[in-house]
């Protein structure tokens, strides 16, 4: 992605209305990892740092904002500074390092102690033996993640790649989505047209699920668990380029769906496209969430799983039971990237609403995750106390005989724009 890195520091110090307090924003460094051994674990720099700099390699990387500079037009720079980590004689021979633009860390010091007594905001790893002011650091930190919610031409076009990939990808697996097939042959497949379509990695750790172990939301694939006939499959991946994610999920079955896995796919899929048309610029993404969970227990209702009126159910959080997570999150640099809350908001208490990653209003340039789910998962529905609250709102002897089945996801990645969403990931087919 080509980024004009000034200019967006110089948005970024407008937004965040510093006067006097100086900003650091650290890169952080490499841990060890956990054996008797020199090896260090693989490195990333925070992405606060990574978003300002586009150094993904900068260990111990600081960058530096003094908004006297800026206003008074003493450095060039606008007021930043970026320190970077001076590449040693050995780093050029074993690693084939090259010096980073910018001051090296050495200056960073007498930088600092030429500024005594301002008040400091420390963003991305802390810098070592700096003292920082941690209320105003939780000030800024909010300020510089709501400033960098919507998303410039370049993330979105970078972010059109990634989906690029990641459409591919889908595209090479159709075939192998049949009884005998393992969760690990999906995720290598998958994950290998990924890298041949210029994927760096994959965003996050490649989740394939099938039977009962589609309702495990984060379940690791495992070449021991194989697709019957009849089985759902549940895969949750996407391809990363230069630290941006798509993060989408399919749904599909091993040979012939049953009506109830029909009834399912067809309830979750009603409900994406309804909460995908509500994402709309000034949209309250809480009114999303609930929109959502009505679609899908009303669908439940005329399963015959639940008995009630679907808003009176929702109100009494009976959706958990089957939908128990977000409608969504944020997406870009990273996933659930400067998801949390509007300005001036505070956490929701509700217990339905604690895995609810965001409370925001909609703006043009966020780009969502849209992910309704219905499952049967025994860890909730075994439960005694829901047995005893819901006794009389769920269809039991039903419910139980389908505690093996899974469950069904399926999830696009949205941006808002002006008017009707772009979906980044439509390409991607949605049938069963």
């Amino acid at each position: 992605m080509s980024t004009d890195y000034a200019a967006r520091r110089e948005r970024l110090a407008a937004a965040l209305n510093l006067t006097d307090d100086i900003l650091l924003v650290g890169a952080g460094r490499p841990l060890p990892k956990p054996e008797p051994s020199d090896q260090l674990l693989p490195f990333i720099a925070h992405q606060e740092y990574y978003y300002l700099t586009g150094l993904p390699e900068a260990t111990g990387g600081i960058v530096a904002f003094d908004p006297r500079d800026r206003t008074s037009g003493r450095h060039s720079g606008g007021g930043w500074v970026s320190f970077v980590p001076e590449v040693t004689e050995a780093e050029r021979v074993w690693e084939g390092r090259e010096q980073l633009p910018g001051e090296t860390l050495g200056k960073f010091p007498s930088w600092l102690a030429a500024r005594p007594g301002r008040r400091v905001a420390m963003l991305g790893a802390p810098a070592d033996g700096v003292a920082f002011d941690a209320a105003r650091t939780a000030e800024v930190r909010a300020a510089f993640q709501h400033a960098r919610r919507s998303k410039e031409p370049g993330e979105i076009a970078l972010m059109q790649r990634c989906a690029a990939a990641t459409t591919a990808g889908y595209a090479v697996i159709q075939p192998l989505l049949k009884p005998g097939v393992s969760e690990r042959r999906l995720q290598i497949e998958l994950e290998a047209e990924y890298f041949r379509q210029g994927a760096q990695k994959t965003g996050y750790d490649t989740i394939v699920g099938v039977g009962a172990q589609s309702a495990v939301f984060h379940g690791s694939p495992s070449p021991a668990r194989v697709a019957r006939d009849g089985d759902f499959i549940l895969i949750d991946s996407g391809a990363e380029l230069d630290r941006y994610v798509i993060d989408v999920t399919r749904t599909y079955v091993a040979g012939q769906p049953s009506a109830l896995q029909r009834d399912l796919y067809q309830a979750v899929l009603s409900a994406l496209q309804r909460a995908s048309a509500r994402c709309r610029p000034g949209a309250e993404w809480k009114d999303i969430h609930f929109g959502a969970a009505v679609d899908l227990v009303a669908s439940l209702v005329a399963m015959g799983l639940l008995k009630g009126r679907p808003e009176s159910l929702v109100e009494q959080e009976a959706h958990m039971l089957f939908f128990p997570h977000g409608i969504g999150h944020m997406l870009g640099l990273g996933v659930r990237d400067a998801s949390g809350l509007e300005p001036g908001r505070a956490k929701d208490p509700r217990p339905c609403l604690q895995s609810l990653r965001m409370d925001l209003i909609l703006r043009p340039g966020y780009i969502v995750t849209v992910e309704p789910g219905l499952y049967f998962i025994p860890a909730i529905l075994n439960d005694p106390a829901r047995r005893t609250k819901y006794r009389d709102s769920v269809n039991w002897s039903l419910a139980e005989r389908h505690l093996g089945l899974g469950g069904v996801r399926i999830e696009d990645n949205l941006v808002i724009t002006e008017g009707e969403p772009l979906n980044l990931t439509a390409a991607i087919p949605k049938q069963l």
